[in-house]
């Protein structure tokens, strides 16, 4: 789900294919990390996590810049 957050938060690749691709990437790496240790799972969670809020917070400084 942080995955899928995540891609739908970044601006969209210039490339219908690579487009596709972003999107079923989350359904593959859910389908590996079932096979990885937990604590690995749990990093990159909250990595996921944590890069979400970092680039929700700047696209409400990109968005107040075009504002002004």
């Amino acid at each position: 789900v942080s995955m899928y957050i995540q891609q739908k938060m970044s601006p969209p690749p210039p490339d219908p294919l690579q487009a596709k691709i972003m999107m079923y990437m989350p359904l593959a790496f859910s389908v590996f990390f079932f096979f990885f240790p937990a604590g690995l799972v749990l990093y990159w969670i909250v990595n996921n996590i944590l890069s979400i809020l970092q680039q929700w917070r700047i696209n409400v400084v990109v968005d107040r810049a075009n504002r002004a």
